[in-house]
């Protein structure tokens, strides 16, 4: 039985994510996101998909970029 590393719920199945040579143990992946997906620096969501960045600035997409001023980004098609 592993523990989740973010909501600390002990279960049998659980899967190990290593990132950055840290290892996770996670009971989701809805779990796993909270833990290891970056946020957007304007709206606050996780960041799931592709997103884009500016620098070590991270957005969900172009639009929330321009809102925070970072303009010249395009979302990936």
């Amino acid at each position: 039985m592993g523990i989740c590393a973010t909501c600390g719920n002990e279960y049998g199945s659980t899967f190990t994510i290593t990132k950055d040579g840290r290892s996770f143990d996670f009971d989701s992946f809805e779990c796993a996101i909270h833990k290891l997906a970056p946020s957007c620096a304007h709206c606050g969501c996780r960041v799931v998909g592709h997103g884009v960045q500016q620098d070590d600035t991270v957005y969900c997409c172009a639009h929330c970029a321009q809102q925070a001023g970072d303009t010249g980004l395009v979302d990936h098609n």
